[in-house]
């Protein structure tokens, strides 16, 4: 798709809360309209476009599981009709730890983390203009799978995060093909998210440990500005990845 002089527009998966919020209101800071995907909690995605709004660009809250092919057509079909155009496409939602969903379907974690990332891409395509950019967000552990230790209960979720992130990668001459630019920001555990309270059960005294390792941890809204800042600084180059967090060799050494 060509160039527009359109606003700017951005799609977060996941932009109800934690990381996915604070990456839309950061967008919005820079002046993208933004449209957001939440799975069940209507009124949180509905404050976040409130505060999308206030910084004067269009907002939008669609539910959708990603999971589902129907909603993720739909969800493109939306896209088109709201904005006809994406200018940045953030792979944010991911998943695996549920235990409901585990229970329904051990495949599961592949299925959102890998499966429905390409489903997406695949479908918003045709929406990006040359000069866009997509963002694809993962953790360390994930990142660095088959590489280090992993953390108890998140063996599943790296492995299928590593699997999206090297389909992503593999995309990389199309999309470089298509003008549009891929950036992978992968975080150390990240303060006030789920994520690392799903952790602590299973391995207690790991964000302590973290802390004692690098500091203080870095927060849903430090991790959602670079991931903005992934997204419109095009002077960065196509296939880069961010780190947010303690270093990847500090992973890696320390294994």
């Amino acid at each position: 798709m060509e160039e527009t002089t359109y606003s700017k527009v951005a799609l977060v998966t996941g932009g109800s809360r934690g990381i996915g919020a604070a990456t839309a209101l950061a967008l919005a800071e820079q002046g993208y309209d933004c449209i957001i995907t939440y799975r069940n909690k209507g009124a949180r995605a509905n404050d976040v476009v409130s505060q999308l709004t206030q910084r004067g660009v269009r907002g939008l809250a669609v539910a959708s599981d990603i999971t589902s092919a129907s909603d993720r057509a739909k969800l493109a079909e939306t896209v088109h009709q709201w904005a006809g155009h994406l200018n940045a496409l953030v792979l944010n939602a991911s998943g695996g730890m549920e235990r409901e969903a585990l229970a329904q379907n051990p495949d599961y974690p592949m299925q959102i983390n890998h499966e429905a990332q390409i489903g997406l891409l695949e479908l918003l395509l045709p929406s990006m203009v040359a000069g866009s950019s997509l963002v694809f967000v993962t953790s360390h552990w994930a990142h660095l799978y088959g590489r280090i230790s992993q953390i108890p209960n998140y063996e599943q979720v790296a492995a299928s995060k590593y699997a999206g992130e090297q389909a992503i990668r593999a995309r990389l001459p199309e999309l470089t093909q298509r003008g549009i630019r891929l950036a992978v920001v992968t975080g150390d555990l990240i303060e006030g998210t789920i994520t690392p309270k799903l952790l602590e059960r299973a391995a207690p005294g790991l964000a302590q440990s973290r802390t004692a390792s690098i500091g203080n941890l870095p927060t849903a809204t430090d991790m959602g500005t670079a991931i903005a800042v992934a997204a419109y600084d095009h002077t960065l180059p196509t296939g880069q990845t961010i780190v947010i967090g303690g270093t990847l060799e500090s992973l890696l050494a320390h294994n």
